[in-house]
């Protein structure tokens, strides 16, 4: 009796078959049948709908009734798209952005400070800023609007709009008037009016006459200028760090080792000494009245 491993360490079957090579067949007789299984599934299913559409013609899909049945929810549909926009137009969210993406930039590290860090930074430093904002708006704007569900006389959304955008539009003012940014104001104000042919109308006495058009354009940029100022002044101290290690290397006449590179340590350093990161935060925090 041979005992003899054989070369690919498999036995031989009574018959003189491999095992492998009947699992193998085995195998292939289940795909196939899947296969042909499947095909036969989709083919049906595509029947049924090619039957169901037969009677849907083009005619029907812009009918008044199909038109009146799709129109809100493409209105609800292109509402929620533009709501990150305007949230981003009425929050601080902007000012914080901008200021952490330069003082990244300062710091030379685009690789350590990633964009998510940076926005989730901002993100819940908004929160934290617009936190009493959204409160007061809830409670004044959107609360009576709903309870007014349940009572005698429901209110209308129109009605319920400016009560909810006023504690918003307050601060979109406020911050304006802080930055001392009303020159914005009135060049979109101007514009919108030559755009739409009243120049004669009356000026605004004060913010609540403003359209919502032009208040959310001009606090943007106000935002805008207010965090590119707050930025350079973060600038400032690690650009000097630059300009000492740039003259330290040529008058050492180290002209292989990049000034960047030789700072960074120097930027950390400083910036861990002063505790950056609470300063940045603190300031930030500050600015908005």
């Amino acid at each position: 009796m041979n005992l003899d491993r054989p070369a690919d360490r498999r036995w031989p079957m009574a018959d003189g078959r491999n095992p492998k090579s009947k699992r193998s067949y085995s195998t292939l007789r289940q795909m196939i049948r899947s296969v042909v299984c499947l095909a036969a599934l989709t083919l049906a299913g595509s029947a049924t709908l090619a039957a169901e559409g037969a009677s849907l013609e083009p005619s029907q899909l812009v009918s008044p009734q199909s038109i009146s049945a799709s129109l809100p929810w493409l209105i609800g549909a292109t509402v929620l798209s533009l709501v990150p926009a305007v949230l981003l137009m009425s929050t601080c969210f902007v000012r914080f952005s901008v200021v952490l993406g330069l003082l990244r930039q300062a710091l030379g590290t685009p690789q350590v400070l990633p964009n998510q860090v940076l926005m989730a930074l901002s993100m819940f430093l908004t929160f934290t800023v617009m936190a009493p904002v959204w409160q007061e708006s809830y409670e004044t704007g959107w609360k009576p609007y709903a309870q007014s569900a349940n009572g005698p006389t429901a209110a209308t959304f129109e009605e319920a709009l400016p009560k909810l955008l006023a504690p918003i539009r307050r601060f979109m003012s406020g911050q304006i008037e802080t930055a001392g940014n009303t020159d914005g104001v009135w060049m979109l104000l101007d514009l919108q009016r030559q755009r739409a042919g009243e120049t004669d109308t009356p000026e605004p006495q004060g913010y609540e006459d403003v359209p919502t058009t032009v208040l959310l354009p001009a606090f943007l940029l106000s935002e805008l200028k207010t965090g590119f100022l707050i930025g350079f002044q973060l600038f400032l101290p690690f650009l000097v760090i630059d300009f000492v290690i740039a003259s330290v290397l040529t008058a050492l006449g180290l002209t292989t080792l990049t000034p960047s590179t030789v700072a960074l340590p120097f930027k950390l350093l400083l910036f861990v000494l002063i505790d950056g990161w609470f300063l940045t935060v603190g300031m930030l925090l500050a600015s908005v009245h």
